[in-house]
């Protein structure tokens, strides 16, 4: 049976290859694995899946040489802001090879980093649109924040410096003002950082209750650290949330999708700090300024009730005065009338004394008997009030003299003799 041997069939492979492909062809793929070696040379792992799914349709390896990696890399960076690395989508310029040990690669002679830079603004804006479409990428925007936020869940690592400078601005403030914050640690980059912040935004929300806003910081770093918070779960965690959200991840030039759902974006930690105290003293700025106006308002209707109360007392003591002299002479007349009538009361009950006193006189018996009148009584009795009989005494007395005499005899006063 006719056969060739299989470095020959190689070799075939390998001719065919050179003399029917192009000397090189423009490729998308996403860079599905990266490593350097110690000669600077970069092996990579070209990837492509279905934009339905994350089924796998084609792989291959790929080589860049260090003598081109050291340029592409450098260049790569300062277009996009990140390094070449896993998970990121290229559009490169391949060199079809053959190698008959090491078999079919592709040697990378160029990137286009502007490419890398618009396929991650269209999935950025996949990712907008979807949340839009969600009908949730304006919702942590719309919650009211406390006047005063003081109970504050802060996700960040705990060793991360935005952390820490965030915590100084807030300790340190020279406005003595306190703030309770509780740290959630979460991974801040890397492949698990998006579901490590989910995982402490699901801890924060179990004790929402307990606080007033969370925030989300992170120190400074490369472009690519920060395509975390481009993620869309996360994102869709970000605006969904029932705190509001200040956002302070670190970054100068661009906004990720999780700055533009959170309630609040601002550049770093010590800004998120900053924004915090200079609410806190534009509220007591408020208050003072509030406490000043309702202090004036009292003082300018004390002064004016004050006013009110003078004029009130000197009507008062007018019309008390007014009163007082009316009073007065009415008094004057009623005590004069009540002399008139005290005096014609005297004066009748002087004329009344007088005609009884006449009538004492008239009625004395002295002058009874001054006027030849005399009286008898007989044993101490009137003689009118009982019966004389002979031999009583009699008893006569006149103005002169008392006269005793015994009688002899009695004749009735209607006797003619």
């Amino acid at each position: 049976m006719q056969h060739i041997s299989l470095a020959d069939l190689n070799l075939l492979i390998k001719d065919t290859l050179q003399t029917k492909l192009e000397p090189s062809y423009w490729i998308v793929a996403e860079i599905g694995e990266l490593r350097l070696n110690q000669n600077g040379h970069c092996y990579l792992e070209f990837i492509e899946k279905e934009e339905a799914g994350n089924k796998l349709m084609a792989k291959i390896k790929g080589t860049i040489w260090s003598y081109s990696y050291r340029s592409i890399s450098a260049w790569f960076q300062s277009i996009t802001g990140e390094p070449l690395r896993a998970g990121i989508t290229v559009l490169a310029n391949v060199q079809v090879q053959f190698h008959e040990v090491y078999g079919l690669s592709l040697n990378v002679k160029d990137i286009d980093p502007n490419f890398t830079l618009g396929e991650r603004a269209r999935k950025r804006q996949e990712i907008i649109a979807e949340l839009q479409a969600d009908g949730v990428f304006e919702m942590n925007k719309t919650l009211s924040l406390p006047l005063v936020p003081q109970r504050i869940a802060v996700i960040s690592a705990e060793s991360a410096a935005g952390y820490g400078d965030f915590m100084n601005q807030i300790e340190m403030n020279e406005f003595g003002y306190r703030l309770k914050s509780r740290l959630f640690t979460a991974t801040m980059q890397g492949d698990k950082a998006a579901q490590s912040i989910v995982n402490a935004l699901l801890q924060v929300h179990h004790l929402a209750s307990e606080f007033d806003a969370v925030v989300l910081i992170r120190g400074g770093g490369a472009q690519v650290d920060l395509d975390c918070f481009d993620d869309y779960e996360l994102a869709s965690h970000v605006a969904q949330f029932p705190l509001p959200i200040f956002t302070g991840i670190g970054h100068e030039r661009d906004e990720t999708i999780c700055d533009l759902v959170a309630h609040t974006s601002l550049k770093t930690p010590t800004a998120v700090a900053e924004f915090l105290l200079r609410g806190m003293r534009q509220y007591e700025e408020k208050i003072k300024l509030t406490t000043q106006n309702i202090l004036a308002i009292i003082n300018e209707k004390v002064e004016k009730e004050q006013y009110h109360l003078k004029e009130h007392q000197h009507r008062l003591r007018y019309a008390m005065n007014k009163h007082f002299n009316k009073a007065g002479n009415h008094l004057d007349q009623v005590w004069q009338k009540w002399q008139y009538a005290i005096k014609q009361k005297l004066n009748k009950a002087n004329n009344r004394l007088e005609m009884i006193e006449k009538t004492l006189q008239l009625v004395n018996p002295e002058n009874i008997f001054k006027k030849g009148y005399s009286h008898t009584s007989v044993n101490g009795k009137n003689i009118n009030h009982v019966l004389v009989q002979i031999g009583d005494e009699l008893k006569t007395v006149s103005s002169e003299q008392v006269i005793l005499s015994k009688v002899s005899s009695v004749k009735d006063t209607e006797s003619k003799e």
